[in-house]
Order: C-alpha cells, then structure tokens, then sequence
C-alpha cells in the first residue's frame, strides 16, 4: 500500500498559503519594528521547507517501529521543556504578558507546547489502546482513568496556570475526552469528562483577572444583538455597560467585511496597517479574507476540511488501535484549533490565541502540526483508501 498523496496534496497547498500570507501581511509589522520587508517571509519559507521534508521523509518510515519512538520522543523532551522553562535564566526565554511560552535558541524561539499536543495525543492513543475496554461499570472506568485525569491536572498547571494558555488546554481537552470515547469508553462516563471539563474551564476563567477581561470583552461585542432577542428587564441585567477596548474584534470584523465576496486584492488590504495588530498570526484568515474575499476563505476552509477528512479516513480503515486513536487525535486537535480561531476572529466566542494550523506564521506551530502529518502519513501505508 502506497501513502496518502491526496493527504499530502492538500497540506503543502495550505503551507504555500501560510508562505504567501507571510509576506503579504506584514508589510506593517516590519516597518514598526524597522526589519527587512521580507524577514517575516524568509524565516517562514525556511521552516515551510524544513516542515515539507519532515512530512516526506517521516511518511517514508516503518509505523511499526518508528511511530512509538517519534511520538514518545515528542512527549517526553516537551513535557520537560515545559517544566524547565520556568526555572531556565530569562537570557534564553522569550516572556510575554507574564507567560513563559518560547525558547530561544539563537534567533530561533521554539514553543515545546506546540511539540507536546503531538507527543500527548501519541501517549494517550499507547495507553488507551492497552488500558481501556467496552462494557466496563462506569466506576471502574474512573479508576482506570484517573491516573489521565491527574497527568492532565499537571498539563493544565503547566500550560493555563505558568503559560496563561487555556486555549491550547481547551485543545488538548476535548481532544483527551473524544479519544477516551472511541477507545471504548462508555456515554456515560464521556458525558460526565466533558461535563468536568466545562466546570474546570470555568473555574480557569473566573479566577483569572485577564480571561475575566476577554469574557467581557467578547460579550460587550455581541450583547446589542444577543439581548435584543431577550425582554428588557432580563436585558439590562445581562447588559455591560463599562467601556472596554473591543478593537481587535471589531476590526477583525470589519476587515472581513470590507474584503467582501472577491476581496480587495492580493497585498491591498488596509487592515493589515497597525489595525490588526495580530493579523499574521491569530487573524490571519481576517486578513485573507480582506486580501483576497470571503469566497476563497471559503475555499481554504474546503480544503482545511478535505485535509482532516482524510486524516479521518486513515484512522477509520486503521486495524491497529493506537494507530487507529493516533490518526483520530490529530484529526481532532487541527480540527478543534481551526474552529477555535475561527469562531474567535467572528466573535461567536472569545478569543483563545489559537493558530491556524499551517497558515498562521510560526514556526514551531507549522514544524509540530508537519510532523503529526507525516506520522500519520506513515500510518496510511498500512490502510487501504
């Protein structure tokens, strides 16, 4: 059996889109900070590369042998970059709002979280693929689970309490929850995870001034429509009147609109000047939409959605349960991290600071998401399509 070309196919178009977008929407950002026109596009065109050839030469590998040793490779040195990272000399971390998300090597700043989704959704499909069965009683699924449920504990320490990034938790949460479920897990014991998980997020938010802040943000943005809907007693009770800068979304908004059906052409957006002060990174698929129309963000998402359906595809026709789990896991975390950013740029939800898979700049985002491609892509050798 041959790899999965049409998997392959439709990643490298959504890496060449990240390339080009590199370049065309940073044409602000480099004169704020006085760089080369092309330093955004140079540093991303190298590691677009570097993620191509890890993507071809991992799918060429034995899954047999190989996918274990990449995946728990992948877990274990981030998970220690992760806890190191707080006590390593600030010399060689990059810290922003508080957080301490990136490590820099030279001119190169790596986020180890990144590289810890792959690594953890490989152990959970390992260990679920040994540990859980069907028709279990539902207490002892608890105690089969809860050795996860305290590793999952640390990762919400390490990354939303000492990385201010519930986010990628919210990420690696729902993705930890659907695994369990189709390693045999019962309806019952996934109703009562994901019902947990809502009192865990939270908790998160109400605890913590900044994401306070976000809910409000957020809610101001969308309340005159919502409470419209409501009568005007309840309105008012719901109703926050205290100013907040709601800047970022309203401009995310209005970019898109103004982009309408065609956009206003490759490079011709105005956005992108100081506007959208993340508009290469967490809204980029605004900027794409002012550049180049709302009809080929549509035709980005088609292919997005082409892409994990065949991820899907493999993990369905996988015999082998930790390759089955593995294919799944990928699939749900690029999934949840698309639908992530796209409902926050729209508004539909706060925004969490998630990337889009392959087209937002950063490299350790594009380099960790090629790699799960590619160990997938080894997968597909053993599956008929």
């Amino acid at each position: 059996m041959q790899t999965d070309k049409t998997l392959f196919f439709y990643t490298i178009i959504l890496i060449f889109i990240g390339i080009l977008f590199s370049y065309s929407l940073t044409t602000y950002t480099t004169l704020r900070l006085e760089l080369n026109q092309f330093h955004f596009f140079i540093r991303q065109f190298i590691v677009a590369m570097i993620s191509v050839y890890l993507i071809w030469q991992i799918s060429k590998l034995n899954p047999d042998k190989y996918l274990k040793i990449i995946g728990f490779t992948l877990f274990f040195s981030s998970f220690f970059l992760m806890a190191a990272m707080h006590v390593l000399p600030s010399s060689v971390i990059t810290e922003v709002g508080g957080a301490k998300r990136w490590i820099k090597l030279g001119i190169i700043s790596i986020a180890p979280v990144e590289f810890f989704k792959i690594g953890f959704i490989y152990f959970l499909a390992w260990s679920f693929s040994r540990k859980i069965e069907h028709n279990k009683p539902l207490l002892e699924e608890f105690k089969i689970f809860a050795p996860y449920l305290a590793a999952f504990l640390v990762v919400i320490y390490l990354i939303a309490v000492l990385q201010n990034d519930l986010g990628q938790v919210i990420v690696l949460g729902v993705t930890l929850a659907v695994m369990a479920f189709l390693a045999g897990s019962s309806f019952r014991f996934f109703t009562v995870i994901i019902l947990s998980s809502v009192a865990v997020f939270i908790i998160a938010i109400i605890t913590s001034a900044h994401r306070i802040a976000r809910v409000k943000m957020w809610w101001a943005n969308i309340q005159n429509f919502v409470l419209s809907f409501l009568p005007e007693d309840f309105a008012k009770f719901l109703r926050i009147n205290e100013t907040q800068d709601l800047m970022q979304i309203t401009n995310s908004l209005n970019a898109i609109k103004h982009g309408k059906i065609f956009g206003e052409g490759l490079g011709n957006s105005s956005f992108k000047l100081g506007f959208l002060s993340e508009i290469h990174t967490d809204f980029v698929l605004s900027g794409i939409a002012e550049e180049i129309g709302i009809i080929s963000v549509i035709a980005i998402v088609v292919i997005f959605f082409l892409m994990t359906y065949r991820i899907f595809k493999i993990s369905a026709r996988s015999e082998n349960k930790t390759f089955f789990l593995f294919s799944a896991g990928v699939g749900l975390c690029l999934i949840s991290s698309f639908l992530m950013n796209s409902f926050g740029i729209t508004s539909l939800t706060p925004i969490k600071g998630i990337a889009v898979p392959f087209i937002s700049y950063g490299g350790s985002s594009l380099l960790a998401n090629s790699i799960a491609v590619g160990m997938v892509l080894m997968l597909s050798k053993r599956v008929k399509l």
